[in-house]
């Protein structure tokens, strides 16, 4: 076994945890049976356009891909939070427009992955903890349209999927508002353990770990 994970600082996190914490791919190999691997693809601030990089640099004895991408496509988009607008029909409009281009890029990072073979996860993006209510408020709502399209995407291939709304639902499960701590990367690589010993990816059918 050797899982690969793709994407972006939810797996590389190591910057954000304490001097002396692990980051997740650490945790993750101290959850693996002896002689499986974990290699870490995902890059601090990568969007869903920089997983074909990813790809280029995937072990040829790669086995599992697991992928969290999403969050900094949305990061791109959050000054549409505070933008006025003359109508809810003209706000929805906007959203829409928003969440069909990243649906365009997510699926054609997802092909990218396929195309390798190798059975594949995805993640959700998880709820931020923003101190200001308002803006925690604002952005969870607008986290639905991006989180829509993942779960679209992968039951429409059959595919498993982390959701990390679940999974990280604790303000000590982050470092700062979008990035997960060492408690927090402790619950995404227990999750992704037990996804990978559990999931029969042959069965071609979706099913959602929540721990």
């Amino acid at each position: 076994m050797h899982i690969v994970l793709l994407g972006d600082s939810i797996f590389d996190n190591g910057a954000y945890v304490r001097r002396g914490e692990p980051d997740v791919v650490r945790q993750l190999r101290d959850k693996l049976p002896a002689g499986a691997k974990a290699t870490l693809a995902a890059v601090d601030g990568a969007t869903t356009a920089g997983v074909a990089r990813q790809l280029e640099r995937l072990p040829a004895d790669a086995t599992h891909l697991v992928v969290s991408a999403g969050g900094n496509d949305a990061l791109g988009n959050i000054g549409v939070l505070e933008d006025s607008s003359r109508s809810i029909a003209d706000a929805l409009t906007r959203l829409a427009a928003i969440g069909d281009g990243f649906g365009r890029g997510y699926r054609a990072m997802l092909g990218s992955v396929l195309d390798r073979g190798r059975p594949t996860a995805l993640c959700t993006i998880y709820d931020p903890r923003y101190p200001d209510p308002r803006l925690q408020r604002l952005a969870v709502t607008g986290l639905a349209l991006f989180n829509d399209v993942i779960a679209r995407a992968a039951f429409a291939h059959g595919l498993p999927v982390l959701d990390l709304r679940l999974i990280c639902d604790e303000d000590a499960d982050f470092a700062n508002p979008i990035e997960p701590s060492a408690q927090g990367g402790a619950k995404i690589a227990a999750a992704i353990a037990r996804l990978v010993a559990e999931h029969d990816f042959a069965r071609r059918r979706s099913e959602v770990f929540v721990r």
